[in-house]
């Protein structure tokens, strides 16, 4: 599995059978990833059980560079093994669909140019994850087949209430203008997960889940399909991340572009990459960075609050969304290693039957299980996010629906 982010590539090589089984039967065989694409990556692989990856520093300046060396690397290691394995189908992410798709896609010619036509929806995306699909067919070859997995096919169960946009209805029409919804694939994965660690059926699941990372979105699950998701026409709506601004007055664009003579291109590019924590804090969008600074540093702190508080109101207004929603999850980098966040967000939020154990949230990193109050109305979760396993799955399904 393909997952092309920015500067970076994740990739697992996992066995699979594609269907409804617990989440714990997938095999990974081997995890990693290429972060911080330069003359200076860093390459980690891990085979197995081993608690570890391996790590080193290398030179893979573009998408096309680290998928060449993954593949490498993946083959070189399998054919090692007494258990080798060839790679069957390749899954990617693909992080924007909008009509387009709804499910995953076998990925051909016209399947890749319509992906690359929706590029300007998501321009820190969807450029990456057409990289790493030109990257792999290349080097593979039409002998392995692939997938294109979208993260926005999980939000097409969206009511209209929710997905529209209180715009012209002729302008909505013309340029497919609507709410689409981002990381579906880490809210699916939550939602099965939930399900497992809970024994309930995924038809019966009301969950508000909170994925967590530098990109940030919450989802609000009424039996086992989400109904609304805080990410909108773009990844750019919702909540405060690392870069990204979140919600704000739309009259903002025209007028910075006015007033620091841009156009609003630039405007649109400064609340991608320059907002946020990193726009609010000057420091960082790390919260690690931010919550260590908070102390002696007010615009430090002021980030993480700001952040917390947008999302606390959206798990608010999700938990009405749903109606007897019987837990909240976190997932995402910061969702599963930030006590304080989370202890930010669920604060004053006992009057609806949300209590955290402090005990529990406060031991409760980087692993998953519950951190709420034994007998709380509403338990909450910390999940470990696998959009990887969800990739591998839908791939799996695709080809053997395809086969049959």
């Amino acid at each position: 599995m393909l997952n092309c982010g920015s500067s970076s590539v994740k990739f697992q090589l996992i066995e699979t059978a594609g269907d409804a089984g617990p989440t714990d039967r997938d095999r990974k065989l081997l995890t990693g990833i290429v972060d911080r694409l330069g003359d200076h990556a860093v390459f980690r692989l891990k085979s197995g059980n081993k608690t570890a990856p391996a790590e080193e520093t290398l030179a893979a300046p573009d998408h096309d560079a680290a998928v060449r060396l993954i593949i490498e690397r993946v083959s070189l290691t399998a054919a090692g093994g007494a258990k080798a394995r060839a790679v069957d189908a390749v899954g990617h992410r693909v992080v924007h669909g909008a009509d387009l798709f709804t499910s995953a896609a076998v990925i051909d010619d016209d399947v890749l140019g319509q992906i690359e036509s929706l590029n300007e929806l998501a321009p820190l995306h969807n450029p990456a994850c057409v990289s790493g699909i030109h990257a792999a067919r290349k080097i593979l070859g039409a002998s392995v087949p692939m997938a294109a997995v979208f993260d926005t096919a999980f939000h097409h169960t969206m009511p209209q209430t929710a997905a529209t946009y209180a715009i012209p209805d002729e302008l909505s029409k013309k340029h497919g203008i609507r709410r689409y919804g981002f990381h579906g694939l880490a809210h699916r994965y939550s939602l099965l997960r939930y399900g497992e660690l809970s024994g309930t059926p995924e038809r019966q699941i009301n969950i508000v889940t909170l994925h967590l990372g530098n990109g940030c979105s919450a989802c609000a699950i009424r039996a086992g399909e989400s109904v609304d998701t805080s990410m909108g026409f773009t990844p750019l709506e919702g909540l405060v991340m690392g870069t990204r601004s979140g919600d704000l007055d739309p009259a903002l664009v025209s007028f910075l572009a006015r007033k620091e003579n841009v156009d609003a291109a630039e405007v649109e590019r400064w609340l991608n990459e320059r907002s946020g924590l990193r726009g609010l804090s000057g420091l960082s969008n790390d919260m690690r960075e931010l919550i260590a600074a908070s102390d002696g540093d007010p615009r430090a702190r002021l980030a993480v609050e700001v952040f917390c508080y947008r999302a606390r109101k959206y798990l608010g207004a999700y938990l009405a969304v749903v109606g007897n929603a019987a837990a909240v999850i976190f997932s995402g980098g910061i969702g599963e290693n930030a006590p304080a966040v989370r202890q930010k967000i669920c604060a004053g939020m006992e009057w609806c039957g949300l209590i955290l154990d402090e005990v529990k949230n406060s031991s409760t990193i980087g692993a998953e299980g519950s951190i709420s109050q034994s007998g709380a109305r509403i338990q909450v979760y910390v999940i470990s996010s696998d959009e990887e396993a969800i990739i591998a799955r839908e791939t799996a399904r695709l080809f053997r629906r395809d086969a049959s």
